[in-house]
């Protein structure tokens, strides 16, 4: 779908006229990239790189145009799977005249960062600037999800969450190369800024750009360093969960042993010949609670066995720890 602005008063406004100063593209279809062709005389290679979500930023200065092509974030998704994914869109930008080319939807242009517009290369940064911010919210919303995972995955016995730590440090890998790749074309940008004609305001924009750039990226990289060497640990979580259930079953079951057996020599006609003269229920009430009392000690027994072990392995533990603080070797003790 095609946009036309243009700048009227520092705002943008809708021009419905054959020659707008500003076009928009968003999901353009045939006949618009057949347009689109005509109008900026480029081949279908650039346009189609423009369109390509796995396009690398890049810069192209010529004469009559500039052409970049900057990473974006897409809209966060969450249907089957959590989705963080990054997009490719084009900005051509000639003397009197900018077109930007949309993958996917356009951004909106009526937020209060696209106010009081002076001129063209003050839209194009505003833009820049408004889509590292969009990073920023989706950085700070994968700490909240990566958190809110980990307080699930801390009871889980099962791979889901696991998948989805997966998932969001993949996300984050695909976030921390788009950022540094459009560090890089702010920085070439910087240094052709003079040649293009910004101006000196343009210029210290493109300083704060670079700026927020690199703390963006410093903080990807921040959340991916942090997610990929826990990844380990977590799964050493899900490991523990089932061995912590897998023993309480095996305390299940070494309770009911002995009981299964006494219970099967009970059934049998001989316990009955044994107990021949006594009341039925006195035999077998005091075979029950033999039976309890029985089942209760080994309960007791495993317990404190088990214990036992966990308090020697926590004790060298501390042991070792304090020899490391205190900066001596652990034979020297």
């Amino acid at each position: 779908m095609k946009y036309a602005y243009e700048i009227s008063q520092e705002r943008l406004v809708p021009n419905l006229t054959d020659n707008p100063s500003i076009c928009i593209y968003a999901r353009p279809d045939d006949r618009e990239k057949e347009e689109l062709l005509k109008e900026l005389d480029v081949d279908k290679l650039t346009l189609e790189s423009a369109l390509d979500p796995d396009e690398i930023s890049r810069m192209e200065i010529s004469p009559d145009r500039v052409l970049i092509i900057w990473k974006r974030p897409d809209s966060f998704l969450y249907q089957n799977q959590m989705a963080f994914e990054v997009s490719s869109f084009g900005v051509v930008l000639r003397p009197n005249n900018l077109t930007i080319i949309f993958a996917g939807d356009m951004i909106p242009l009526e937020e209060k960062a696209f106010q009081r517009i002076t001129s063209l290369t003050d839209l194009v940064l505003r833009l820049f600037f408004q889509i590292i911010h969009h990073y920023l919210g989706h950085l700070k919303a994968i700490k909240l999800i990566s958190r809110e995972i980990q307080s699930k995955l801390n009871a889980s016995m099962e791979n889901r969450y696991l998948l989805q730590m997966f998932s969001l440090g993949e996300d984050l890998v695909y976030y921390h190369n788009a950022l540094e790749a459009n560090g890089a074309v702010l920085v070439k940008l910087r240094a052709s800024a003079e040649r293009i004609g910004f101006s000196r305001a343009d210029i210290d924009m493109i300083d704060d750009l670079v700026i927020e750039n690199q703390q963006a990226c410093k903080e990807a990289s921040i959340y991916t360093t942090v997610l990929s060497g826990l990844m380990d640990a977590r799964g050493t979580i899900i490991n523990n969960n089932m061995n912590v259930l897998l023993k309480n079953l095996t305390l299940i079951n070494v309770v009911f042993l002995p009981l299964n057996l006494i219970a099967s020599i009970g059934g049998m006609s001989e316990f009955s010949t044994f107990t021949h003269g006594y009341n039925w229920w006195v035999s077998y009430g005091g075979f029950s609670l033999a039976m309890i009392l029985l089942g209760w000690l080994t309960w007791l027994w495993l317990n404190r066995v088990i214990n036992k072990g966990s308090r020697r392995v926590r004790e060298e533990d501390e042991l070792a720890a304090g020899s490391r603080r205190s900066g001596y070797p652990r034979s020297s003790l």
